[in-house]
């Protein structure tokens, strides 16, 4: 009796192994990802797209996040050639490169959009205008998103600009590099992952990023100073990026499937999870004792006059990467900036 029971546990675990790989997924996409493991990229943008994917496809495609495969500016190449399936890119890391995308990096001065309702104005515009640019060539946009509204974040206390006035302070994107040269900064280009230790060592007295660097990057352990705007002083522009080749290995269903759970929701998705980080960032600074404070009435004015013919110059790089009606794109983009701000 002992036997039979023993043989009958065996047959029992083979049929259940047999389950199991029966529904394995088919095909696993390798995620790189640069952010930090507790970056709200990895612990909700790509869990949670991760989910839908899965469902979608009814299991038969998963997700596994990698860590530290390449250095930020790097990972947009990184997809192009194959090494990873899925990556989000900052296009600031590229200029010259990604010019259209500069659009929602604009400042509005608005505080009534929130990044998941600014993420969703992006991807309408980029999917019926900007993709035309092709500017992301051999690559395939998942979805597009922005940060939270930027800041001012430094190591001694600012209340003007001034204060700023030859200070070597980190930028990366043209629309904060155009912005720092108008206050006389001294721009030092650096990716977020190389800030913290910039700051700790002095080599920039302070970096224009967001409320949610404060604490996925530690920043406010080096630089508790920080400035904000209404509606920011910008905001980064970002892509979700998927190899080319990976998509058509699927199944026609499944890339169909990958694609229903992707671009405005996942967009979406990526401006929640900066929505959140942001508010985290402000909660940890705070409980640090930093210094958040809003910019005086002279700052945003100044602000503002920083800012004039940003429109104008992104009118005309659109020309030149043949969108045949800019125009009409920047007053799309404007017309959804209202009707999601209305939400």
């Amino acid at each position: 009796m002992k036997k039979l029971v023993l043989t009958l546990i065996a047959a029992a675990s083979t049929c259940i192994g047999t389950t199991t790989s029966a529904f394995a997924a088919e095909k696993t996409l390798i995620i790189s990802s640069w952010g930090s493991p507790n970056h709200g990229i990895n612990t909700l943008v790509w869990p949670t797209w991760g989910k839908w994917v899965n469902e979608a496809t009814e299991g038969r495609v998963d997700i596994r996040i990698e860590h530290n495969m390449a250095p930020p500016p790097a990972q947009a190449d990184m997809i192009t050639d194959g090494v990873a399936d899925v990556t989000w890119y900052f296009h600031g890391f590229k200029p010259g490169r990604f010019e259209l995308t500069t659009l929602p990096e604009i400042p509005t001065f608005s505080n009534t959009l929130s990044s998941e309702q600014a993420s969703a104005a992006y991807w309408r515009v980029f999917d019926k205008y900007l993709k035309k640019g092709k500017e992301h060539r051999g690559t395939v946009v998942l979805g597009v998103g922005v940060h939270g509204p930027g800041t001012i974040i430094t190591r001694e206390k600012v209340n003007s600009f001034d204060d700023l006035d030859g200070k070597k302070m980190r930028v990366a994107g043209e629309v904060m590099s155009v912005l720092g040269k108008k206050m006389g900064v001294a721009p030092v280009a650096l990716p977020p992952t190389k800030v913290y230790e910039a700051l700790s060592q002095g080599v920039v007295d302070g970096a224009f990023l967001t409320l949610e660097a404060l604490k996925s990057f530690r920043l406010n352990e080096v630089a508790p100073n920080v400035i904000t705007f209404p509606g920011g002083l910008y905001r980064g522009s970002f892509s979700i990026l998927m190899n080319p080749d990976t998509l058509d290995s699927l199944s026609a269903k499944d890339r169909e499937a990958v694609l229903s759970v992707s671009g405005e929701k996942l967009s979406r998705l990526f401006g929640q999870m900066m929505d959140q980080a942001d508010q985290a960032g402000v909660e940890d600074t705070l409980a640090r004792n930093g210094n958040i404070q809003e910019a005086s009435p002279e700052m945003v004015s100044q602000a503002k006059s920083f800012a004039q013919g940003l429109e104008e110059e992104w009118l005309k790089t659109a020309k030149k990467r043949r969108i045949s009606n800019p125009e009409e794109a920047l007053a799309y983009y404007h017309e959804q900036v209202e009707l999601l701000g209305a939400e």
